[in-house]
């Protein structure tokens, strides 16, 4: 099968992408998820899939699982993404689905709606050509990607395991290339506690909390090396400013190509004490992803999608990536998965999120052709 010969219209796409940008879907918004939900589980319905909704958990959003009808009872491809996003409601006002020149723009274009929407449109354009896949094709789209997926690991790990592959259609790197290997990623959450007063009347006797958090997080972020990394994302303390603060939060990524040394960086962070007896400070992990190493399965699975791209005239280099993604959990099972596969695009997680609309075609026909060949 040429996926060049596939009528893939660009026009078309946008059309269809764009309900996609402009229903959004914040991961902590549960509804809002359930919304995209409802938007994709339709289109796929229309599709001829058998869809399935599965409920929510730990006030995380619904996911949706589609199925298409195939003779084999064998386990075949799984197309995975995420529909939960990093921006907020109200992000359209600032970030409007909008075409400039050769790139389109929106929150979660590129991380990673539009890369779901191709894959859809893929399985699309093989059913209307009368194409049929060797193998099963099921596909999961889940809710809680941005946190970690938390709520989800279970249900991608079971699914995952029923199939032979797993392709994930996570924007593509820079360079074009797709992911074969992720570096593990643990997050944290931090809390100090301190000794309540007035700020302006008692300051003396008051011990703040939103001190003592700055003090660690200097020390946390100050033991990244090259091996692993530490970074403060968030952080929320103090209700009055004529009060000493008695709470403050934050949560911590620790990151590292090599799982061994991720162990290390989360002993480091459990060992955390406080700076002195009169505050308190504590830490607990919350989410871990594996590290993903490639392997000769997985190679193989990337040079048939190489091949694939070379008879579209682009490059697909392979690379071991930063930023976890669910590819974590199922390459670290030890089934060839392939991510990085999405659309072409910058900005992401910023309020200048946009793709390279030429990608929308390009790396459509690349899944549609891997879709077709894999057995």
């Amino acid at each position: 099968m040429d996926p060049n010969a596939l009528p893939f219209d660009t026009t078309a796409m946008l059309a269809g992408l764009r309900p996609w940008i402009e229903c959004e879907s914040p991961t902590f918004d549960a509804a809002a998820v359930n919304r995209m939900m409802d938007l994709a589980g339709r289109d796929l319905a229309i599709m001829g899939a058998q869809v399935t909704r599965v409920a929510g958990r730990m006030g995380f959003g619904d996911c949706v699982r589609a199925s298409f009808g195939h003779p084999a009872r064998t386990p075949g491809i799984l197309v995975m993404g995420h529909l939960d996003t990093v921006h907020p409601l109200g992000t359209l006002a600032q970030l409007p689905f909008r075409l400039e020149g050769e790139r389109c723009y929106g929150p979660g274009i590129c991380d990673m709606k539009g890369g779901n929407y191709i894959a859809l449109e893929a399985i699309r354009q093989l059913q209307r050509a009368g194409i049929d896949t060797n193998l099963p094709v099921t596909v999961l789209l889940t809710s809680d990607e941005e946190v970690g997926s938390p709520s989800t690991r279970d249900l991608i790990e079971a699914e995952a395991a029923r199939h032979k592959y797993v392709l994930i259609p996570e924007p593509a790197r820079p360079d074009g290339g797709v992911v074969t290997g992720r570096y593990a990623i643990a997050r944290f959450r931090m809390e100090s506690t301190g000794k309540p007063s007035h700020a302006g009347a008692r300051l003396a006797d008051g011990r703040s909390a939103i001190r003592e958090m700055a003090r660690q997080l200097i020390a946390v972020e100050d033991m990244t090396t090259e091996d692993c990394t530490f970074s403060v994302g968030v952080i929320h303390g103090g209700q009055w400013v004529n009060c000493v603060t008695t709470t403050c939060t934050a949560e911590a990524l620790s990151m590292a190509k090599r799982q061994e040394d991720l162990d290390r960086g989360v002993a480091a962070m459990l060992a955390l004490r406080p700076t002195g007896n009169d505050v308190q400070f504590k830490v607990e992990r919350t989410v871990t992803r594996p590290v993903w190493e490639p392997d000769a399965r997985t190679m193989a699975l990337h040079q048939r999608a190489e091949t694939i791209a070379a008879s579209l005239g682009f490059a697909i280099p392979p690379q071991s990536s930063g930023g976890g993604s669910d590819g974590n959990f199922t390459g670290a099972m030890g089934i060839p998965t392939l991510d990085g596969l999405g659309v072409a695009g910058e900005g992401v997680h910023t309020l200048n999120e946009n793709i390279r609309i030429d990608s929308l075609t390009r790396r459509g026909k690349l899944l549609a052709g891997l879709l077709a060949s894999l057995d």
